[in-house]
């Protein structure tokens, strides 16, 4: 393709520009291409310093260096950066200053952010920060004596002085974690079989992913809240009429396991950032998620802890309102990290691991009130997977799924676990994601054909499994007839008494005339079925 290119450009100079990791098995065969220009992260491509030095690089190119971060927030280290831009000139290399991939992923101007004190802002560099970054340190690598120039020395003082964001506690409480914190017992099969019996539920339950329809006037008490036009009072009493209204509204529809609807939530990850220490939260941060869904990720600023109960009292509540089983509604440590922006002075293990104590909290808290059931939800669990196979466990999962089962390890045999994900292909961690020791797992699968059932039966999963019946992503209301056959397509794959049947993600964005006639017609198909 590129012999094609080249043979094509005229006088044209080309740069091929990469990121998101380094290039670490193409590298000899880049450098020896005609290329005018070579784009390398420094950020994320943890070998790209040693390709330079192992095999050097060519004197009629010109290096793109991805110096400053273009995934996160934080401001740059200069001295950190300039240093390695003169180990750069000295190899006799022409560098260009650049970001290690596109400013997409950051909101765009700090200007805007008029409540955050400056004792936070003055750590941060947005999108438009992050080129005056890029000016200021074109000049100061320019300059005989970088040193002794004014925008040097500030960043040097930034960088000297101290944040407050270190708690002796969570440090010495992570620090005591042993290797029993990360296991749960008895072993699933014993628990399953204990929770069959506790439950009695029916064969093929049924239930939803957790939210339900947040319609104009969930959204409207929340802003009136957010303005003081209501009180807390007023607001909390709007929530408990809402959920009275949607557990109500779950037994008429006939489903097996409820829950409390989520109508307090305003953002799976903000709403357990607001309760939690250690977060900040702008005011204009926006980023795009995906299409036109545009996202404010909480900033990871210090330490992170529970600072007392955030979804207990809720799940009480919805649970008197019932005979039935209420599930507990969580956010999982490896979501809420990868849809915030992370600190860097930390390891993303550490922070990880921070978040899946202040969470197991909440699953002890859930478990002594009474909820017998717990979901906790990890639809991001894909999003920080290394690019590189060979890096997936060594960098991330091997991490990233002992933290999810430091949230639930410590409950009884007779609780159950759920755990969801979505918004990933799956099929090739499988073995991570049994690894998780959750009870049950629901996942999207109606928009891939059902493809991971296949790889579910090949790895042996373990796990009870809801693979999604229907698509939520639109508003069409599948038939009856549409959901008996998906369900009759699973039962190939696994087996009946490990099948659960749910739509394949939450509910939230749907509306309520779709969202009552497609969960109708999913109990009835469950019913048809069981016949």
């Amino acid at each position: 393709v590129y012999d094609r290119v080249f043979a094509d450009r005229a006088d044209c100079k080309i740069l091929l520009q990469t990121y998101f990791g380094d290039v670490r098995d193409v590298y000899e065969d880049i450098i020896n291409m005609p290329f005018a220009g070579i784009g390398l992260d420094f950020i994320e491509g943890k070998q790209t310093g040693q390709l330079i030095d192992g095999y050097g690089f060519p004197g009629d190119k010109v290096l793109f260096a991805g110096l400053v971060n273009g995934k996160n927030i934080w401001r740059n280290h200069y001295d950190k950066t300039l240093k390695v831009v003169g180990q750069l000139r000295d190899k006799k290399i022409d560098v260009v200053l650049s970001t290690s991939c596109s400013l997409l992923h950051v909101p765009y101007t700090l200007k805007q952010e008029t409540k955050l004190s400056q004792d936070y802002l003055r750590f941060f560099a947005f999108a438009e920060e992050k080129l005056i970054e890029l000016s200021e340190l074109a000049a100061l690598a320019e300059s005989y004596n970088y040193t002794e120039l004014e925008a040097y020395h500030k960043n040097q003082e930034l960088f000297a002085g101290t944040r407050d964001c270190n708690s002796y506690e969570v440090r010495q409480r992570l620090a005591a974690v042993t290797e029993a914190d990360y296991a749960r017992l008895p072993k699933r099969s014993e628990r399953q079989a204990l929770q069959k019996k506790e439950f009695g539920l029916p064969e093929l339950p049924t239930t939803t992913i957790g939210s339900f329809p947040q319609t104009k006037d969930v959204k409207s008490q929340r802003a009136q809240l957010r303005k003081g036009e209501i009180s807390e009072q007023e607001y909390v009493d709007f929530v408990k009429g809402k959920i009275k209204e949607c557990v109500k509204w779950q037994e008429d529809i006939g489903l097996d396991v409820l829950v409390h609807g989520e109508y307090e939530r305003n953002d799976m990850v903000e709403y357990f950032g607001e309760a939690l220490g250690g977060f900040l939260f702008t005011e204009k941060a926006w980023v795009q998620s995906y299409g036109t869904r545009c996202v404010k990720p909480p900033v990871i600023w210090g330490d992170v802890y529970r600072k007392k109960p955030i979804t207990v009292d809720w799940s009480v509540y919805a649970q008197s309102l019932t005979d039935k089983i209420m599930k507990g509604m969580l956010t999982g440590p490896v979501t809420i990290l990868n849809w915030s922006f992370p600190r860097e002075d930390i390891s993303i293990k550490e922070s990880i691991s921070q978040i899946a104590l202040a969470i197991r909290d909440e699953v002890l808290d859930l478990e002594a009130h009474g909820i017998k059931m717990i979901q906790i939800d990890e639809a991001a669990l894909r999003e920080k997977l290394p690019l590189r196979k060979s890096d997936w466990y060594t960098e991330y999962l091997d991490f990233a799924i002992p933290a999810f089962r430091l949230t639930h390890s410590g409950v009884k045999a007779e609780t159950q676990i759920h755990t969801h994900m979505c918004y990933s292909e799956f099929t090739d961690i499988i073995p991570a994601i049994d690894d998780m020791d959750a009870d049950v797992i629901t996942f999207e699968a109606s928009r891939s054909d059902l493809q991971i059932l296949d790889s579910l039966r090949e790895n042996n999963f373990e796990t009870e499994v809801g693979p999604g019946v229907y698509d939520i992503h639109s508003p069409r209301v599948p038939s009856v007839a549409e959901i008996v056959k998906a369900v009759n397509v699973m039962l190939t794959k696994i087996g009946r008494d490990k099948l659960w049947i749910n739509p394949d993600c939450g509910l939230k964005t749907r509306g309520v005339p779709e969202t009552d006639a497609s969960l109708r017609n999913m109990v009835e198909a469950a019913r048809q079925v069981r016949k």
